[in-house]
């Protein structure tokens, strides 16, 4: 094994194992988290080793790392999730790789990214952006709709060709009534997970929580926990 890659095993064991406590403490099958490495900064060799170690899915948040770095990787199977904040000039380069944006989060990103999968014969799976820190209407501060505002999205994605509604995500705010209460925060998107579901049953999705709090997103209820420095290390500074 190579340096890199005994590093990369260390590091998903023993996320493999805070998961595992979490999923344990909370009463909840481990099978019900699934874990997405958020690769940003990172070259494709290590999307490679992290394929080779059994990771199936993998996040970027910018389409100029991404896209080539997700047609270098085209060989591996790999679930390719975007979740950073999308300009609608980057959603046809999205579109040819990403099976799931995680950062809805307005009526025209939705219009865009329908007419693009359409015209590429692609389904792409959607999560609305719910942003906490946000009031009842307008966007966060790392982007999202306030949650008076899902409702409305949720519908217009799941009548839009080519998408699919698949749940919510979100980022634990940095400011607002929520800033260093994760546990309350990942627990307020829980309760629009369930509102959400009333009307799409199949939006089962709830992605929350990171390196430093997945226990919480755990705990919460979260199926999806979107993992980078703890896998991959510090992220080298962008020049």
């Amino acid at each position: 094994m190579t340096d890199r890659k005994t590093e990369l095993a260390a590091n998903l064991a023993n996320v493999e194992q805070r998961i595992t406590a979490a999923c344990a403490a909370a009463g909840r099958e481990r099978e019900e988290v699934t874990l997405i490495v958020v690769t940003k900064t990172y070259p494709a060799s290590d999307v490679r080793i992290l394929s080779e170690l059994g990771v199936r899915h993998v996040a970027e948040n910018r389409d100029q790392d991404a896209a080539p770095k997700a047609a270098a990787c085209a060989d591996l199977p790999l679930k390719w999730h975007f979740v950073g904040q999308l300009q609608t000039n980057k959603v046809r380069s999205v579109v040819g790789y990403a099976d799931f944006v995680q950062s809805i989060d307005r009526a025209r990103l939705v219009t865009a990214l329908s007419k693009e999968a359409g015209r590429a014969g692609r389904e792409v799976g959607c999560l609305i952006q719910v942003a906490l820190d946000a009031g009842e209407s307008g966007r966060g501060e790392r982007g999202g709709v306030a949650p008076g505002g899902v409702e409305e999205l949720a519908g217009l994605v799941a009548g839009s060709p080519g998408l699919r509604l698949d749940g919510l995500m979100t980022v634990a705010p940095l400011t607002g009534e929520y800033a260093g209460r994760e546990q309350a925060a990942f627990g307020r998107l829980m309760d629009l997970s369930t509102d959400l579901r009333r009307a799409h049953p199949a939006a089962t999705m709830v992605s929350a929580g990171m390196s430093a709090d997945l226990e919480q997103a755990v705990a919460a209820g979260a199926t999806h926990v979107r993992v980078g420095t703890a896998v991959l290390g510090v992220r080298p500074r962008l020049g």
